[in-house]
């Protein structure tokens, strides 16, 4: 070990670091409960105004009026798609080459990946933390144990009493290590099981926007071939 550099002050940082975990862990924490409780409200919401909608168009309109939160954004993108493809002077670019249904589902299943990776946006860290803040304690540890047992060679007692003070010391960082990780692999266990509730939600969406949309178009057709149209 380098004594040239003061241990107290390689203890400290190690300690100001796990500090600064638990900081950054309990920020998470609280922003990821709103973040998934604002999402779940918006998207109860309009999922029960969009099917409670009386057409295509009126669902159109509701998600202009409400586009928030994730399925109100899947179905603003779903929406925006279907009126491109529409227009004669897009509707020939080669991203609307192929079945117009597989082309819509991927355009959905793109926007749903954005935003399941929102929502997913800072449990790596979590995820991070939690395995990392044990070793980081460790560290802090082995440092203290080795700056103590310096002291103790340098006074020339061993006797218990010089030697439980410094050691139990040390063993502090290895505890608040420990402190630190719980509660961050705990929450990120907690959000990732979330997460997967949400995306199966947003899939069952896209599957029954997909399914609306091509039976309204359906349905259309089948109207003006009965018109003579």
């Amino acid at each position: 070990m380098p004594f040239h550099i003061a241990p107290d002050i390689i203890i400290d940082a190690t300690l100001y670091t796990l500090l600064a975990f638990s900081l950054i862990t309990w920020t998470l924490i609280f922003f990821k409960i709103w973040q998934f409780a604002k999402n779940s409200s918006y998207n109860k919401q309009y999922n029960s105004a969009f099917w409670d909608a009386t057409s295509l168009k009126s669902a159109k309109q509701l998600a202009a009026d409400k586009a928030r939160g994730p399925k109100a954004r899947i179905a603003t993108c779903g929406f925006d798609w279907l009126a491109e493809m529409c227009h004669p002077s897009t509707s020939s670019s080669l991203k609307f080459r192929g079945s117009p249904q597989d082309l819509l589902e991927q355009t959905l299943r793109v926007q749903t990946q954005k935003e399941q990776q929102r929502l997913e946006s800072g449990l790596t860290m979590l995820a991070s933390i939690g395995s990392t803040a044990p070793f980081v304690g460790l560290f802090g540890t082995v440092l203290g144990i080795m700056h103590a047992m310096h002291q103790i060679s340098e006074s020339g007692s061993a006797s218990l009493d010089v030697v439980a003070g410094p050691i139990g010391d040390a063993l502090i960082a290895t505890a608040i290590g420990i402190a630190v990780a719980v509660p961050a692999v705990l929450a990120y266990n907690f959000f990732q099981r979330r997460a997967k509730h949400h995306r199966a939600s947003l899939e069952n969406f896209v599957e029954g926007f997909l399914h609306i949309a091509f039976s309204d178009n359906t349905d259309n057709s089948s109207t003006r071939k009965a018109n003579g149209i």
